[in-house]
């Protein structure tokens, strides 16, 4: 397959301009960021061509303007890029977000801006390498790089707490990705255990979910959950993230809850669920019981807060437990809403972020006892802030609805028999998660009518430079910042078909290998069954062993027996029905009528002629 460069430009583009940003003689602070935003947009521009190409090819589940070369030959770790429906919304979200941050750093920005801009630039690389790598090793890799920008981007250029904020930041972190490089490699050496070669092509090990032996399920799922949890955060995980938050400058603020929270939850959608669906399957009602708390504990915690951006901070934890909510109801529909749940925080989230730094240029206070009044002074800020905090709340007609709409219909009919899974949620997670809704609009609306209504009240402003060349309202910058993210909020609130078209056959992909290996699933195997009579077939799997004639005893796997691949069950399948992986390659190829090898679940199945 010959390579397409367009990802690989994704990469390189803002790493060189990290470095010539890093390298440059200029000294002024303003001329610096406009050359990394010209860097920015640069690659925003590949992004959007990135789409343009998409939509030439069709979104069809399979990924796209794949580039393969060698990273680890001694384990077959390749630097594998790709993308499909799922990251490609994301990769844009990303590259959006962080051409807006840095311009939107201007006027905030005064001190070492080239290490600044460099650094925003290196974390935009990390970012964007994340949700376009197929290869588990060099994802874990992105995965960790984003923490040393962001690290110092917190320590830095933080407030007053920075210091602090940024070490627990690293610790929490490095403590959880230390478990998830342990279980990375692991995964690779049970492929190889399975299939005699070694990989970390996802899409290859996902062929050995059925092989992992339930106390190694446990194992792993444990390693990876508490890595991508803390980067969600999932409660209790999230006391890193307020401070952090409030400490860091609003660029980092914004990358931070528009991206850099993304990385956990797209690790779940990505990796745990469908690598280990059994245990995942086990474990929703606990994670779902987690996700409830947080979402309720943050929400309070965010009703009692006198500083707007703790405020904007603890509803962030609050919203992402919908998506944890959304992503482990087992079904379709959860897994649609999750990701689109995921795309919208970062809008509205991101959004609001940018608002409050706003204030924070003006009068340098963020305390609700120091604001009031201010749409009267400042019309066009007052708009902006109502329109992304109903966003946020879920208001019909933006966003947030849809998304939020889908995670409670997924998780309240998650216990329905649905084709052919049977989910481990209902409808008792549904009801008491929407009081999180309730509480959101409650510490929203408030947020705003304190900020923008009542008797003006403005602190004495400390004059500064920034200050000083701030309009009251918003300046025509500004406003061009807000603006694409406010179109955005609008378009995916009347029209979200966009995204269901483009995300639909690579989320089904997904949602079928999780719900084929889990406790809750059944398979029929359509096609010519080896006799003329329906006859029914008892099965457990280590990798492609089953037993198809009546077992009197379950098949229990070890990994002894797991280390020797057996013949695999095969049958007939007369029509074309999608991809099939090819192991070790990372590509695929579509079915067509003849022979092949199925997989089957841990149950019962019918083979039916």
């Amino acid at each position: 397959m010959e390579n397409d460069y367009t990802l690989l430009l994704l990469l390189v583009i803002p790493a060189l301009g990290a470095l010539l940003t890093a390298a440059i003689g200029l000294r002024e602070a303003r001329r610096i960021g406009a050359c990394a935003l010209l860097v920015s947009g640069l690659t925003l521009a590949v992004a959007v061509i990135t789409l343009l190409e998409c939509i030439n090819e069709g979104f069809d589940g399979r990924f796209k303007l794949q580039f393969t070369a060698a990273l680890f030959p001694q384990i077959n770790s390749t630097f594998h890029l790709g993308v499909d429906g799922i990251s490609l919304w994301l990769v844009l979200l990303t590259n959006l977000l962080s051409t807006i941050s840095i311009w939107s750093s201007f006027t905030a920005i005064k001190e070492q801006p080239r290490s600044y801009y460099a650094l925003m630039l290196l974390l935009q690389a990390g970012m964007t390498g994340v949700f376009i790598s197929m290869d588990l090793l060099l994802f874990f890799i992105f995965f960790e790089v984003t923490l040393v920008p962001l690290f110092l981007l917190v320590g830095i250029w933080g407030g007053p707490q920075r210091r602090y904020a940024a070490f627990k930041l690293y610790i929490y972190t490095v403590a959880g990705g230390a478990l998830t490089l342990g279980a990375v490699v692991f995964i690779g050496w049970l492929y190889q255990q399975n299939t005699g070669a070694w990989s970390f092509e996802i899409r290859d090990l996902y062929t050995i979910a059925p092989a992992i032996p339930d106390y190694l399920q446990l194992l792993l799922f444990i390693a990876l959950f508490v890595g991508f949890a803390v980067k969600v955060p999932v409660f209790p995980f999230h006391t890193w993230l307020p401070i952090a938050h409030t400490e860091a400058p609003t660029a980092g603020s914004v990358l931070l809850a528009g991206i850099l929270l993304k990385l956990g939850t797209y690790g779940f959608l990505r990796v745990a669920l469908p690598l280990l669906p059994e245990i995942s399957y086990q474990a929703a009602p606990l994670v779902a019981i987690l996700a409830i708390i947080g979402i309720i504990y943050t929400s309070l915690c965010a009703w009692v807060q006198s500083d707007i951006k703790k405020l904007v901070a603890y509803s962030s934890v609050a919203h992402l437990g919908f998506c944890m909510l959304g992503m482990f109801a087992f079904n379709h529909t959860g897994l649609s809403a999750a990701l689109l749940y995921m795309i919208n925080h970062g809008l509205s989230t991101g959004a609001l972020f940018l608002v409050v730094g706003m204030i924070y240029e003006r009068y340098h206070t963020r305390e609700f006892g120091d604001l009031g009044g201010l749409a009267r002074r400042m019309p066009v800020f007052a708009f902006f802030l109502i329109l992304f905090s109903l966003s946020s709340i879920g208001l019909p007609g933006l966003n947030g609805f849809v998304s939020e709409f889908g995670v409670l219909y997924a998780v309240f009919t998650s216990s329905r028999e649905l084709g052919s899974v049977v989910g481990p949620l209902g409808w008792p997670y549904a009801v008491i998660a929407a009081t999180g809704i309730i509480l959101s609009a409650v510490y929203m609306l408030w947020m705003c009518q304190r900020v923008l209504f009542g008797p003006l009240k403005e602190p004495a402003v400390h004059h500064d430079d920034s200050a000083e060349t701030l309009p009251p309202d918003l300046s025509s910058r500004e406003w061009l910042l807000l603006t694409p993210i406010a179109v955005f909020v609008v378009v995916l609130g009347v029209y979200p078909k966009i995204y269901f078209d483009s995300t639909d056959p690579s989320l089904a992909q997904i949602n079928q290998q999780i719900t084929s290996y889990s406790p809750g699933s059944s398979m029929v195997l359509v096609g010519k069954a080896p006799s003329a009579e329906p006859q029914t077939a008892s099965m457990e799997l280590t990798g492609s062993q089953s037993c198809l004639s009546p077992c009197p005893e379950p098949f229990i796997p070890t990994l002894a027996e797991t280390e020797k691949p057996q013949p695999p069950v095969s049958g007939s399948i007369s029509e074309p029905v999608g991809d099939m992986p090819l192991p070790n390659t990372g590509m695929s190829t579509p079915y067509s009528p003849g022979i092949y090898l199925v997989p089957l679940s841990r149950k019962e199945i019918s083979v039916r002629e």
